[in-house]
């Protein structure tokens, strides 16, 4: 209790702090002298508000597949990133994503602090045809997901004040690096020609690696023959998979930054490969002698979406479909494989479904892809160069997270006590309980 208080009575000194410098130091933020398309500011303000539902869409997701004591923990750990990381954002994030380039690896953090030069004029480089300010708040809301993601690889066994460090950190650390490195003209995976039309590699593949070390490190949940391991809330589950579907359609096809014709081909694509993910899922459960149910046809739509990200504006309908079928297939075994075989506990299958599912996007990519893939063209060129951005990002992701959980460790202990756990982290961490559920 008393370290509660003084870890809460710093980290409100600290926010204090922040915004008093907010208010004094009096940023710039240039006004628009262009027009802009009100075609396109309408569909990115639509966009944008999409992608921010995904985050309580998350929550719902992950909240109906943990144990009926640990729901409202799990449902606030996705919920708590959109403070947490929007503040983060507004401080230093997006000038470290988007700033001027530092050797093509991260931004230079003195270009855009708490938003100076960030207004409704247009920036010459990042997103010539829109406010900056609108480009900063679509792009916050991918910031805001990705932590999220992580969750569901140590749910129902971190401190949350612990967690709240983590995200910081490794949005600090991987976040804005790699999204820098991969969305930023100088960014040196963008100098590559490494193509990630939304997040494949940025997002979910970096969420992916990071829930393998989140999981290596925190090791397993002690289930004491509990019977709750299945999901509490089905419900829960698909209402969580309706509003990240609807929500994609912002994440995908607002990437395009513009009502254009290649925002419409990312809405067919995406919803063509979440649809044939689902059917493929239930149908390969049905295949291992498995009746057809709601939660595999949630997480085999998800997969989809994972999957079709980093293709949705470059490829066409056909491979859309058939990158749906493969990351469904693909997730589909990994998932069955370490559930019998490994030894990590990523509660939610976290690795299996967006770290997986993001390396299967991106590779296909390369394949289909209607400028440069492999089969488009008859050029390996492009497919070699995300192999190679692979082989240098997976052991950086892995390494970091796994460095970024020892440090918050040090700083606050990420794991709840023994005892903790065995009451749930509803009552442990937040003093709260669902009435009904149990």
């Amino acid at each position: 209790m008393r370290r509660n208080k003084t870890f809460g009575m710093a980290a409100l000194a600290a926010l204090v702090a922040f915004s008093l410098l907010a208010v004094f130091f009096e940023p710039s933020h240039p006004e628009a002298t262009e027009a802009f398309d009100p075609g396109d500011i309408a569909w990115m303000l639509t966009a944008t508000a999409l992608v921010l539902l995904m985050t309580p869409g998350l929550s719902f997701f992950y909240g109906g597949m943990v144990r009926a004591k640990n729901i409202i923990s799990t449902l606030l750990q996705s919920f708590i990133a959109l403070g947490i990381i929007s503040v983060f954002w507004y401080v230093v994030g997006f000038s470290l994503a988007f700033g001027d380039s530092l050797g093509g690896i991260i931004g230079d953090p003195r270009t855009f602090p708490f938003f100076n030069n960030v207004g409704t004029a247009a920036h010459p480089v990042i997103a010539s045809g829109l406010p900056l300010v609108l480009f900063a708040a679509f792009q916050l809301k991918f910031a805001i997901i990705t932590p999220a993601l992580i969750t569901g690889s140590f749910a129902e066994r971190v401190r949350f004040w612990s967690y709240v460090i983590f995200i910081c950190l490794f949005s600090l650390l991987i976040y804005c690096p790699l999204a820098h490195m991969t969305w930023h003209p100088d960014g040196i995976l963008a100098q590559m020609g490494v193509l990630d039309f939304a997040g494949g590699t940025v997002v979910h593949i970096s969420a992916g690696l990071a829930a393998i070390a989140g999981a290596h490190y925190l090791g397993k949940r002690d289930l004491n023959g509990d019977s709750g391991e299945d999901p509490v809330h089905i419900p829960y589950v698909i209402l969580g998979t309706g509003l990240l579907w609807f929500g994609w359609f912002g994440f995908n096809s607002g990437s395009a930054l513009a009502a254009d014709e290649v925002a419409v081909s990312a809405l067919w694509n995406t919803h063509l490969a979440s649809a044939a993910a689902m059917i493929t899922w239930i149908v390969f459960d049905a295949a291992r002698g498995k009746r057809p149910g709601a939660l595999g046809a949630c997480i085999g739509a998800v997969v989809g979406l994972v999957a079709i990200t980093p293709a949705a504006g470059f490829v066409t309908a056909g491979p859309s479909l058939f990158m749906g079928v493969a990351a469904a297939l693909i997730s589909n075994q990994a998932m069955h494989v370490m559930s019998r075989r490994s030894q990590l506990d990523d509660t939610l299958d976290v690795f299996a479904c967006h770290g997986l599912g993001g390396i299967t996007g991106m590779v296909l990519t390369a394949v289909f892809a209607v400028d440069g893939g492999l089969l488009t063209t008859g050029d390996p060129t492009l497919l070699v160069n995300h192999l190679l951005a692979l082989v240098i990002l997976i052991p950086m992701i892995l390494i970091g997270s796994w460095v970024i959980f020892l440090v918050t460790d040090r700083i606050a202990p990420l794991r709840v006590s023994a005892e903790q756990e065995k009451i749930g982290l509803d009552l442990s961490q937040h003093d709260e309980l669902i009435k009904g559920f149990g």
